[in-house]
C-alpha cells in the first residue's frame, strides 16, 4: 500500500491512493472520516480524465497518528509533503468540511504557484465559532459539549453526530442505516487523540484573515440545511471574502451532501473542472 513517509521529530506515514493520469486532483476529507468518504466522486473525476489522489489525514484511516501536529500549520505541512514527494504540478485541491482548512492554509503557507483551482465543499471556511463579530457561528457551549463528549464517550457521540451530518431523522432518512454504520466504523477506528485535537482545530481556527490569500479560481458549494457547519458562518462569508469564486447553494442539502446529493455535487464539479 502507498504511504508518504514523513521523517522529522513527528515521524509518521500518510496513506494515500493514486489513480488515473492527467492533471492531479487531491481530495481532502472531512472530520472524522477518511479518504473513503470520496467514494462517489472518485469515479466521476477519473472519467473526466484527471489523476485523482485521496489521502487519510494523520490519525485517521490507515495513516499513523502522532501526539501533536493537528493544528492547521501541521496539517497543511502534511499536504505539502504529499504534493512534494509525488512531484505534483498544477494541482487542483478539493477540501470537504475540515479539509477546506488545509486548502486555505496550504495557499497561505506555500503559495498558489503550483495550484490551478480549489473547491471548498461543505467547508468550515472561514470560521465555525460564534463570536461578537460572527453571530451566526456555532455557540461556544455547543462546541464545549462536543469536546466533552469526545473525551468522555466518543463512540456514542459519533453515532448521533453522523445522523446530524446527513440530516437523518424519523421523517427524513436521507441515507441508509448501512451508510451510518459504515461511517461510524471509520470514525470510531480513528485515533482518539487525533479526533479530539482536529476537532479543536476546526472549531477554533479563524481563517477570515486568510481569505485574501486565495488568488485562484474557487468553487464554493454548501447545503442550506447544514446543521454541522451553518451556511451563514461559512460559505456565505467565504464567497464575500474570496475574490474569484463560483458560489453554489444546494437546496435542502445537509452537511454530508457528497453522499446525499452526490449527483448534484458531481454535476457541479464536472462543470467547474471542465469549463
Amino acid at each position: 500500500m502507498p504511504y508518504i513517509k514523513k521523517q522529522d521529530n513527528k515521524s509518521f506515514e500518510l496513506y494515500y491512493e493514486d489513480f488515473g493520469s492527467g492533471q492531479p486532483i487531491i481530495l481532502i476529507h472531512g472530520w472524522p472520516l477518511s479518504g473513503k468518504s470520496w467514494e462517489l466522486q472518485v469515479p466521476v473525476l477519473l472519467d473526466l480524465g484527471f489523476r485523482v489522489i485521496t489521502y487519510d489525514r494523520k490519525g485517521f484511516g490507515k495513516s499513523t497518528p502522532t501526539l501533536d501536529g493537528y493544528d492547521y500549520d501541521g496539517l497543511a505541512a502534511d499536504l505539502h509533503e504529499l504534493v512534494s514527494q509525488l512531484e505534483l504540478k498544477n494541482v487542483i485541491l478539493l477540501g470537504f468540511s475540515m479539509g477546506g482548512g488545509e486548502v486555505v492554509r496550504y495557499i497561505t503557507n506555500y503559495g498558489s504557484q503550483n495550484v490551478d483551482k480549489i473547491a471548498l465543499i461543505s467547508s468550515i471556511i472561514p470560521l465555525v465559532k460564534q463570536k461578537d463579530d460572527n453571530p451566526d457561528g456555532v455557540p461556544q457551549n455547543d462546541l464545549d459539549e462536543i469536546m466533552k463528549n469526545l473525551k468522555n464517550d466518543r463512540v456514542t457521540f459519533l453515532e448521533s453526530f453522523h445522523k446530524n451530518f446527513y440530516g437523518y431523522g424519523m421523517l427524513s432518512q436521507t441515507v441508509s442505516q448501512k451508510q451510518l454504520d459504515y461511517d461510524w466504523n471509520i470514525a470510531s477506528s480513528a485515533s482518539p487523540i487525533a479526533t479530539l485535537k482536529c476537532a479543536e482545530s476546526w472549531a477554533n481556527t479563524d481563517f477570515r484573515p486568510e481569505l485574501g490569500n486565495i488568488n485562484v479560481k474557487t468553487l464554493i458549494v454548501h447545503g442550506d440545511n447544514d446543521k454541522i457547519v451553518p451556511i451563514e458562518t461559512s460559505a456565505q462569508q467565504a464567497a464575500k471574502g474570496i475574490s474569484d469564486n463560483d458560489f453554489i447553494t444546494i437546496e435542502d442539502a445537509p452537511h454530508g451532501l457528497n453522499v446525499t446529493h452526490s449527483k448534484q455535487l458531481n454535476e457541479i464539479l464536472t462543470h467547474f473542472l471542465t469549463k
